[in-house]
């Protein structure tokens, strides 16, 4: 950079290195340019920068530390031979102007006006710092001789208060002399306590897959143990047991109600199909099925009545005429049978099969 700006640098053709010397002096400009046009002032313009938290009185923002400004920098005084500047800005959220200046005394910054410190300051004495010396008394200490003991004296007192802080904070500190040692036993209690988080993420998994749970697990705690002593769970009787039991109770069960519930829908039914339960009577081994027993009779067609039996018939027994005039009582035909039907049976039952037969459903009770 600097063999770049020195090589386009430009002379004028009158410019003498005798008269002028240099370019800023040919040119009636100081090297600072803009900075440096109140020098003749005594003052400078430059860069400063915060040095602690304020409140602007002109806006009351708060302006913090850090925030850098174009001030004028000016000389006010000296300290001994310490110079005192003043700098004077410009608030960048509204026209106040804040001056402040150096403090060499306490090594510190002075508002002057137009703002306000926020105050995060502390009392060295209060924080038992060491004290910087006074002009004064540091005269006076090279000057008295009696001043001098008995400020000896007082320091050797607070020596003697001090003694066992300091020697506690030594101990303190050989107790972390060694390095390896430390950094050894801090890996030595991380591995564990890795170790035993591992252990305790694997155990959470475990309860988790067995219980088929996706919730986050919480850590358990000695009211839950307690409360979890006290409740207990457990079934009488196995899975097995009940469902043995289950099945006995299915097979035992009737297929039918015991008591018809009175308003039913199917209350007819019901006592259509007691009765049919009750009438119903075993048939004897070895007797062949008829139409009778079945529950289908023949009623005399118009045609039957008018037309005389074949002469291919055998004529029927007298004996089974008279039974079927007049049958015994409580036979199955007086039960099964109404009045006015007429049972056909013996060598016609063929004849009775072949010809048209009509269902009788008057003795049952349905609609």
């Amino acid at each position: 950079m600097g063999e770049r700006k020195g090589v386009n640098k430009y002379y004028p053709p009158d410019f003498d290195p005798a008269k002028h010397g240099s370019l800023n002096r040919y040119h009636h400009s100081h090297p600072l340019r803009e900075r440096a046009r109140k020098l003749s002032q005594g003052i400078l313009v430059i860069r400063f920068e915060m040095p602690y938290n304020i409140w602007c009185d002109g806006c009351k923002n708060h302006i913090g530390m850090g925030v850098r400004y174009n001030a004028e920098k000016k000389k006010v005084g000296n300290y001994y031979t310490t110079p005192i500047y003043r700098f004077r800005m410009k608030c960048h959220l509204c026209v106040n102007y804040i001056e402040m200046q150096t403090d060499p005394a306490n090594c510190d910054y002075v508002i002057v006006s137009g703002a306000q410190r926020k105050e995060e300051r502390w009392d060295m004495a209060d924080n038992e710092q060491i004290l910087t010396t006074e002009q004064e008394k540091k005269q006076k200490l090279e000057t008295d001789a009696m001043f001098r003991l008995e400020h000896g004296t007082t320091d050797q007192s607070k020596l003697q208060k001090a003694i066992p802080t300091l020697s506690n904070i030594q101990e303190a500190q050989s107790a972390w002399k060694d390095d390896f040692a430390l950094n050894s036993m801090l890996r030595r209690k991380f591995r564990e306590k890795k170790k035993a988080i591992k252990e305790e993420e694997e155990k959470t998994l475990a309860l988790q897959t067995k219980a088929n749970l996706s919730i986050p697990l919480v850590p358990e705690t000695e009211e839950d143990r307690k409360l979890a002593a006290l409740l207990k769970y457990h079934s009488l009787d196995s899975y097995e047991d009940k469902q043995k039991l289950k099945r006995t109770e299915i097979f035992g069960r009737s297929w039918f109600p015991s008591t018809p519930v009175p308003g039913a829908s199917n209350s007819k039914v019901n006592s259509v199909l007691k009765k049919l339960a009750i009438s119903r009577k075993p048939m004897p081994s070895g007797s062949s099925i008829t139409s009778s027993d079945l529950g289908i009779v023949r009623r005399k067609s118009r045609d039957d009545l008018e037309s005389p039996p074949e002469s291919g018939e055998a004529p029927e027994p007298s004996g089974m005429k008279e039974e079927k005039e007049n049958p015994p009582e409580g036979s199955s035909s007086d039960r099964d049978c109404p009045p006015d039907v007429e049972i056909q049976g013996g060598p016609t039952s063929t004849s009775v099969l072949n010809s048209s037969l009509v269902a009788d459903y008057s003795d049952s009770e349905s609609d």
